[in-house]
């Protein structure tokens, strides 16, 4: 295949998790804001991330799911980031408990006049008591506790749509993990969440999945009829042959992924036409006049067909690549 280089990572030294994820973006040309529509992260937390500003982030659990997002959409490796994170954390915080100590001033010795009597010896042992099976009562609830609350509130169980997107909204417990497809997603503090997910022509299965703090867990599947045509499909529904296109002049791009989910960026002309997450079996098609440019994260996983003829995967390992160029010349 023509034109097709593989991505190089480029070392960025000491720098610290927000200095690396600056760099990153700036040398893909990415606004902050880009990023904040794509992976739906609110600014101020893609801001806290940058600066290094562990103490106005959420739980961990969430800016685990943050850095995932913005490492997919980049295409670089999540783990390689969360290992950065968890480990400037800890430095943090021991740097910030040894200037406590050292800060503390050497208090006076205070003898209590306080003294045990039997009464108050009883009553002592009564509230440890009490306490103790609460305790107990607490610890049984949560072993028992019910699974997560879960409730979908579009799209419809066995529902049409002629688009080729739809929306994934709902309610969960707000201290929940939430799961689409096998991907986090963010839940607000009332335990909201909204996703766009890309649909395939056909039969669409869209599971969800919400984890509660027991790790217990509820799990739905909603099936929807996406009665979406690419362009460039006759009115009969019959995709033009590969002669009609070579004679438009034009190129004619199909990617598909599987398995998913995989960031991918595609230019056509020189002009972006698509920046995000493409869930596994999902397709897209693309045309331009000249070149069509794709990079993915995993080259593995990406499928291409060039005016209607199979290339095959973009690689045969799972490794990220950048730049790969399609033209009138490629084979």
């Amino acid at each position: 295949m023509s034109g097709f280089t593989a991505f190089t990572k480029k070392s960025v030294g000491t720098l610290t998790l927000g200095e690396r994820l600056k760099k990153l973006r700036s040398d893909r040309r990415i606004s902050l804001v880009e990023v904040s529509r794509n992976t739906r992260v609110q600014m101020k937390y893609l801001e806290s991330l940058e600066n290094s500003d562990f103490d106005n982030l959420p739980a961990d659990v969430y800016t685990k799911g943050f850095l995932k997002n913005y490492a997919d959409f980049l295409g670089v490796n999540d783990k390689a980031l969360i290992r950065i994170f968890e480990k400037e954390k800890e430095i943090k915080k021991n740097l910030k408990k040894g200037k406590e100590k050292k800060d503390e001033k050497i208090k006076p010795l205070k003898i209590s006049s306080f003294t045990f009597t039997p009464r108050k010896m009883i009553i002592t042992a009564a509230i440890v008591a009490v306490a103790v099976i609460i305790f107990f009562i607490y610890k049984e609830v949560g072993t028992f506790n019910s699974a997560p609350r879960l409730v979908i509130i579009s799209p419809e169980n066995n529902s049409e749509t002629s688009e080729k997107v739809a929306v994934a909204e709902g309610v969960t417990e707000k201290d929940a993990q939430l799961y689409i497809n096998d991907q986090l997603v963010t839940v607000n503090d009332e335990g909201r969440f909204k996703e766009n997910i890309t649909l395939q022509s056909g039969s669409n299965a869209i599971n969800f999945k919400a984890v509660n703090k027991f790790e217990q867990e509820t799990q739905e599947t909603i099936n929807v009829q996406s009665k979406f045509k690419d362009e460039g499909l006759e009115d009969n529904g019959n995709q033009p042959t590969r002669e009609d296109v070579g004679n438009s002049g034009k190129i004619n791009l199909e990617v598909r992924v599987d398995p998913g989910p995989t960031w991918l960026n595609v230019e056509a002309d020189d002009n972006l036409v698509f920046s995000g997450t493409l869930l596994s079996g999902m397709v897209q098609n693309f045309e331009a006049k000249d070149k069509i440019v794709v990079s993915s994260a995993k080259a593995s996983t990406t499928f291409i067909k060039l005016n209607g003829k199979d290339l095959g995967s973009l690689g045969k390992d799972p490794v990220a690549v950048k730049g790969v160029v399609f033209d009138k010349n490629t084979k």
